[in-house]
């Protein structure tokens, strides 16, 4: 494994914990929820042989990055806001943005609304998508017996209570139930982070695996662990938090296309593609994302791509880069 350098920097009147390797064209990494910097391991090392600067941030709320008290500053914008101010500080005119789960959410919104200080995006797992017809707590299902993983998420202290009680079993079954080693997942796969029961959460319905998946090594997992035993998952919550707002706001994009250069990559396996309707979304992207490069599915991968596939990834994002 690479040794990457860890520092903290002040930004956007946060501070950001990050991991940063190379030097060379900079690339900024946003992971996903619930993982922190460490997701990128297998890349920061791979990009910096391939001539670029690494630089993957706890986002804030996350690992050893701060906190902020309010649900309010955890919007995207908030965390666009971040990484605009995270590249003046690293003294750099522009940035390629890479993000898998909440992380591609975020770079997709960056790409859209900062062309100019992110000159391209590379998306993982969640496909660039328009603005839904109504609020996410409309859309998403809820009955008096059962509600949508969201609506679970966006109670404030309910899913921490749950997630918190144990770390390591919390994230052995997140990890596991939304990779490759499931098996296959197609329309007619049930959603393990779909409805959940109104008397129980989420972890009821995930599989604890006997042992760990070839792709986390016992030490990464130890890394995690660690993580969000100091910091908990308000924060990461908070993201689900803002569903609403963030949805309100993009009322004021409407219509905006992802115009730079665009590389999207959605593991065989990955839970979003249970989700009914979710091929045709990814199909009609080049009408919202014009200079798509490639759309590309990796075989046998599940939700965490950059951890379960590297080799792939880390070979598609320089392809990718080098062609810029």
């Amino acid at each position: 494994m690479s040794a990457y350098r860890q520092t903290y920097i002040e930004t956007n009147g946060i501070r950001l914990h990050v991991a940063e390797q190379g030097d060379g064209p900079l690339v900024l990494l946003c992971h996903g929820f619930p993982e922190t910097s460490h997701a990128w391991r297998h890349q920061l090392g791979a990009l910096a042989r391939a001539g670029f600067r690494a630089v993957a941030p706890d986002l804030r709320g996350y690992g050893s990055s701060e906190c902020p008290a309010a649900i309010g500053q955890y919007t995207t914008l908030h965390v666009v806001a971040d990484l605009v101010a995270l590249v003046d500080v690293l003294g750099e005119r522009d940035a390629v943005v890479v993000g898998n789960d909440w992380g591609a959410t975020i770079a997709w919104q960056a790409a859209m609304l900062r062309p100019d200080r992110f000159r391209a995006v590379a998306a993982l797992g969640v496909p660039m998508m328009g603005r839904a017809p109504m609020a996410p707590s409309r859309l998403f299902p809820k009955t008096d017996q059962t509600w949508f993983y969201t609506h679970y998420f966006s109670e404030p202290g309910l899913a921490e209570t749950e997630l918190e009680r144990d770390v390591a079993a919390t994230l052995r079954k997140i990890y596991f139930s939304a990779s490759g080693d499931v098996g296959v997942r197609d329309a007619n796969t049930p959603n393990p982070f779909g409805l959940l029961l109104r008397s129980g959460g989420l972890l009821d319905s995930l599989n604890d695996p006997s042992s760990l998946p070839a792709w986390l090594a016992p030490a990464d997992l130890d890394r995690f662990v660690q993580a969000f035993s100091v910091s908990g998952f308000r924060g990461g919550l908070n993201y689900y938090r803002n569903l609403d707002r963030n949805w309100e706001v993009q009322a004021a994009f409407e219509g905006l296309l992802i115009e730079v250069p665009a590389l999207y990559l959605v593991g065989e396996r990955d839970t979003g593609l249970a989700v009914p309707g979710m091929h045709d979304i990814i199909g009609a992207m080049p009408q919202i994302v014009p200079n798509l490069r490639a759309s590309r599915v990796v075989p046998r991968a599940g939700h965490w791509l950059q951890q379960e596939a590297p080799d792939f990834v880390n070979s598609a994002l320089i392809e990718f880069l080098r062609e810029l």
